[in-house]
């Protein structure tokens, strides 16, 4: 009997032209740790509130590990976060969340992802999002998405502007011990239904549905 016959989510794949993102495998998962112990981003700068990359290499390893694997031990059809690695012909370049809470009520989902160094400005963190906006929009009914973004995060505030979220007020943190300001983005159903052109394929779903609260 397969994982798949009790963890559907294990046979889930979302593939666009470039990438495959699905639940990771040990070997993958791996590799993703060790993605992360080579640098996630500008050392100089710190864009996630979390701060985990601030962290030595090997801790950083570590913690990547230990967030997939306490995110499906604490999965529920309530509160769920999915954490897809993306392949690049077979490599890992980075991962992809899509996460939510009482989902089959609101309708919302929130998204977060990173890039291993030598994957950034290739345009992959789009593809990336816009796959999941499409798995959450198209196949599993959302009505919005949220994202957010620390307002000298360039590259992450383009890719928002780009897949057509809108300004949806701000927040403050304190990073490095510093305040900073936060830009949070929202994304209605709507907007992106005249948005979406990138090519996506999904497998695999059906039998996840109902671990997704699905509208």
């Amino acid at each position: 009997m397969s994982l798949m016959t009790h963890w559907p989510p294990a046979g889930l794949r979302v593939r666009t032209p470039r990438l495959e993102l699905r639940l990771p495998e040990p070997a993958h998962l791996g590799a993703l740790a060790a993605l992360s112990a080579s640098g996630v981003h500008d050392p100089a700068v710190q864009p996630f509130t979390a701060q985990w990359t601030d962290a030595e290499p090997p801790e950083r390893a570590r913690a990547v590990l230990q967030w997939h694997w306490r995110c499906w031990a604490e999965w529920q059809a309530t509160a769920w976060t999915l954490n897809l690695v993306a392949l690049r012909d077979g490599a890992v370049v980075g991962t992809q969340s899509l996460s939510a809470r009482d989902f089959g009520v609101c309708g919302e989902v929130g998204t977060g992802s990173w890039l291993g160094l030598a994957h950034h400005g290739q345009g992959l963190g789009t593809e990336m999002r816009a796959a999941v906006l499409e798995l959450a929009f198209e196949r599993l009914g959302a009505v919005a998405a949220t994202s957010g973004a620390f307002e000298d995060n360039a590259a992450s505030l383009a890719v928002s502007r780009k897949l057509g979220y809108e300004p949806d007020g701000l927040e403050r943190h304190a990073v490095r011990a510093k305040p900073v300001v936060l830009h949070r983005l929202r994304l209605t159903r709507e907007r992106w239904a005249a948005r979406r052109s990138l090519p996506v394929r999904v497998s695999g779903l059906t039998e996840c549905l109902p671990l997704f609260g699905a509208r």
